[in-house]
């Protein structure tokens, strides 16, 4: 008996079975690429870590092994399951870094970044930013300006009261300066979403931070 594959009946179960082999090997190639895909991740953001701490330009094998030569430890100062946010702890040349991550909204999506700081727990030691989709030339620039992002160096994390005051402005006043980086040219949103980071940011961190 030949098939009437003009009938309603054939066309759904023949579009349903070709619908359940499709979905089939999508998960079957996602759970063979997964643990490829995490290990780009975790590579990706220990290549950021490194770039906070002023150590940039290595290979995937040369950035994995520093990474896990510096790491002392990593501390969770949150509660709940996913205990967030962590400290990351690194011994570089022989003193100790504290790595912050941070994670705010920049002008079209969200911003990132990683602080390190130096043993005082209050100077900047090293930035790296990152973001979703900031305009290129713009916004971007947080991400691709090595430039930008070594002006934090040395810049204070808290005034002389203990306030938070490290940020981005587009003017920085004389009083200001030990603690502000001037914002990137035409991209005061973005460079307004990068003070705020900072400041909410570091604000989950000042009880560690003010611990001796």
């Amino acid at each position: 008996m030949k098939l009437n594959t003009n009938n309603n009946a054939y066309i759904i179960i023949y579009s349903a079975i070709l619908v359940v082999i499709v979905a089939f090997l999508l998960a079957f190639v996602y759970q063979k690429l997964k643990p490829m895909q995490d290990a780009n991740v975790a590579l990706d953001k220990e290549k950021q870590i490194l770039c906070s701490l002023n150590i940039r330009d290595l290979s995937d094998a040369e950035a994995d092994s520093t990474y896990h030569k510096l790491l002392t430890k990593i501390d969770s100062i949150g509660e709940g399951k996913d205990r967030k946010p962590y400290i990351y702890h690194f011994k570089v040349n022989g003193q100790m870094k504290y790595v912050f991550p941070l994670k705010g909204m920049g002008l079209w999506a969200g911003i990132s970044g990683f602080i390190a700081l130096n043993e005082d727990k209050n100077t900047v030691y090293g930035a790296y930013f990152d973001h979703e989709s900031e305009t290129a030339g713009l916004g971007a620039e947080i991400k691709d300006s090595q430039e930008w992002q070594e002006k934090f160096q040395g810049k204070k994390v808290f005034d002389d009261k203990g306030s938070i005051a490290i940020g981005v402005e587009k003017k920085i006043e004389d009083s200001k300066k030990a603690y502000e980086v001037d914002a990137v040219t035409g991209a005061t949103l973005t460079s307004n979403g990068v003070r705020d980071m900072l400041r909410d940011g570091f604000k989950q961190y000042e009880k560690f931070l003010k611990e001796k």
